[in-house]
């Protein structure tokens, strides 16, 4: 399931109360797709990572209540009291079985001990397939039929998306545009330290604001996605200098044709980002102009990442001539 249709469907299941349990391998956003959903809906959020837990830790610890005569259970403070939100069960396979056994109470009775969880609170755990090499532990059936499972995958124009809202560097929006298969490179039957993942590739966008030279900036980043992925992607960013003016671009809609491919990849992310920052209804006609020449399917592309992000130029001159010259790419 693709990241968009994923929060959709955790948004309609937290709303119905259904515990939810997202799947899939390590480093691609689970636990962000969460949290956007909570986000999203104005919901409180608290992240439980129970693979650092113990059993007392969710169940509370136990003391006497000398007015009961009877032994009771303190339940953590950690726990949400009042309100609605989504309570995060983190890498909830992770965990050893006796947590899992006091996370079953919980999800099963929303209870645990003397605590109760509040009526507005949905339950909502994620954790990495068996098949993964990580640390897990086969969650008993009983467990696994209180949740609807769904599973996360990793999907290039999604990631793209959520990248231009988060202010990736354009180097690496650029370079997955050009490489889609480098954006995620997690092979399970490999021992590799290092691999791309859509985090890793977030540590090297914020590695490249570094003062580090060549290479030490080698280094780091082959330590986030691995060294071949590393030298393929500083190679790439160094073409941005053969960028025509994106500036010169957006204000007079005309402007040098590039013919690299990669350099071409690099146009278009910059051209979007420089739109996203500073958007007003010349700079858009003036790039729709640009696009009219240039080669189709960067053309297309750049109109597509403009509109997955909301903005429309249906009310431009120029959307008219652009559609009746690609139009046919889009069907």
């Amino acid at each position: 399931m693709r990241g968009n249709e994923l929060s959709d469907s955790i948004a309609a299941m937290v709303k119905a109360q259904i515990p939810t349990f997202v799947w899939g391998p390590p480093g691609i956003g689970k636990s962000s797709i969460v949290k956007q959903v909570a986000e999203a809906n104005d919901y409180a959020f608290i992240d439980l990572r129970l693979a650092l837990m113990d059993p007392t830790d969710l169940k509370g610890i136990p003391f006497y209540d000398k007015e009961q005569h009877q032994a009771l259970w303190a339940p953590p403070s950690f726990l949400p009291k009042e309100g609605s939100g989504i309570l995060f069960l983190d890498e909830l396979n992770s965990a050893p079985p006796a947590v899992q056994a006091s996370a079953y109470q919980l999800i099963l009775d929303r209870k645990v001990g003397e605590y109760t969880l509040p009526e507005g609170w949905a339950i909502v755990a994620a954790g990495n397939r068996e098949g993964d090499r990580g640390v897990v532990y086969r969650m008993p059936s009983p467990l696994a039929n209180r949740f609807v499972h769904l599973d996360m995958e990793v999907n290039v124009d999604d990631w793209r998306e959520w990248a231009f809202s988060a202010d990736l560097d354009a180097r690496v929006i650029a370079y997955i545009g050009y490489k889609n298969e480098d954006l995620f490179s997690f092979d399970p039957a490999k021992n590799e330290k290092s691999f791309a993942t859509p985090r890793s590739w977030e540590f090297v966008s914020s590695l490249l604001q570094s003062a580090l030279d060549d290479k030490l900036l080698l280094e780091t980043v082959a330590g986030a996605i691995g060294k071949e992925r590393a030298v393929a992607f500083l190679s790439f960013a160094k073409v941005m200098h053969k960028l025509p003016d994106i500036e010169q671009i957006l204000n007079e809609g005309k402007g040098a044709y590039p013919e690299e491919v990669d350099v071409l990849h690099a146009l278009s992310t910059g051209l979007v980002m420089a739109v996203r920052q500073n958007n007003t209804a010349e700079r858009m006609e003036n790039l729709l102009t640009y696009t009219l020449e240039l080669q189709s399917e960067f053309a297309v592309m750049i109109v597509q990442d403009l509109q997955r992000a909301g903005y429309t130029m249906e009310e431009q001159p120029a959307f008219s001539k652009w559609v009746g010259k690609f139009a046919y790419l889009l069907a």
